[in-house]
């Protein structure tokens, strides 16, 4: 697995060791805030083609998570970057994995595929699988993810080899990237209100009203692996359904808290697309799954990992506590 040592692919490794599976983590760097329970971990940098079969030796199943990526600011601010790395540990993965025999391959693409003329209203309709083309993806991060998709296809239709495609909608939980510029909105504003005091004053890009549906990581990790064993090759949204606005999200995050928060909105700041929501009628025919944890549930025990990060007192409620206890 590609992407160990980062947030989701961390929690992955977990869940397929729990299964009984063997694992090979490969990354860059390994899990910053936990030990990986992978059996053997690579560390390399996978732009690097020899690294690419390194990870791919002997693997029948490869999930490929690894990216160059992070919150709003900084997918705005590196097109480049972002599009010229990840180009070149998607193909180098493919072509690792053809070369190596693996059975299957799984790539994470993304929501940012989706045209931007669909998400320009709070009041979003959900987006659908077929919605991506014609092709209208955000700069530099959602292109390079739907060329990867298309190149997942063409390697299936020349190599032989299956390939999965799930296109994430914002994932958040414990152990994930909460301050540096790359955390994502439940993470910062989880950041934040456990550095506040009571009545203290947080700050929010844009104006609020902006939309987004957010999926628990293990909920994530679930339908990565039910995605994989589908044998369903075009692409899936995996995220859920439940649309807030970041207001409603800063508000839930408060109240689990026990803090009363002032709201300053700079708009400034990048807020990305005005709406965007996840339509899993196709996941939900395919797998009869779908994620099924609440904002709001999610929330606690991933504020509660945070503030302990951060060094701010939790706050819960007593039956919030539980539940962030039973999750974790």
């Amino acid at each position: 697995m590609t992407g160990a040592g980062g947030f989701i692919g961390h929690h992955l490794v977990t869940y397929l060791v729990s299964k009984g599976f063997w694992v090979r983590g490969a990354d860059i760097k390994r899990p910053e805030y936990s030990n990986s329970m992978a059996h053997e971990f690579l560390i390399g940098d996978l732009r690097d083609p020899t690294n690419c079969l390194a990870a791919t030796q002997g693997i029948d199943d490869v999930y490929h998570l690894a990216a160059d990526m992070g919150g709003i600011g900084y997918i705005t601010g590196n097109h480049a970057v972002i599009a010229r790395n990840n180009t070149l540990m998607n193909i180098g993965m493919l072509d690792a994995a053809t070369h190596s025999g693996a059975s299957r391959f799984l790539y994470s693409s993304s929501a940012c595929v989706y045209p931007h003329h669909l998400q320009i209203s709070p009041e979003v309709v959900p987006l659908r699988e077929d919605d991506a083309w014609p092709a209208a993806p955000e700069e530099g991060y959602g292109l390079e993810k739907l060329f990867a998709e298309k190149l997942c296809e063409y390697y299936g239709q020349d190599h032989g080899i299956q390939t999965r495609v799930v296109r994430f909608h914002n994932v958040y939980g414990p152990l994930g990237t909460y301050d540096g510029g790359r955390e994502k909105a439940p993470a910062a504003i989880c950041r934040k209100i456990a550095g506040l005091a009571d009545g203290g004053e947080v700050e929010i890009w844009g104006d609020g009203q902006q939309t987004r549906s957010f999926m628990y990581v293990d909920d994530c990790v679930e339908g990565i692996y039910r995605i994989m064993e589908s044998g369903y090759s075009a692409p899936l949204n995996l995220g859920t359904d439940e649309l807030v606005t970041i207001d409603e999200l800063v508000d839930i995050v408060s109240d689990i808290a026990g803090k009363s928060v002032r709201k300053r909105h700079d708009l400034s700041k990048p807020q990305g697309v005005r709406g965007r929501n996840s339509d899993n009628s196709r996941l939900r025919e395919i797998l009869g799954w779908e994620p099924s944890r609440s904002v709001r549930e999610g929330l606690v025990p991933t504020y509660a990992w945070i503030a302990s990060q951060v060094g701010g007192p939790p706050a819960l409620a007593e039956a919030d506590a539980d539940l962030a206890r039973a999750v974790i």
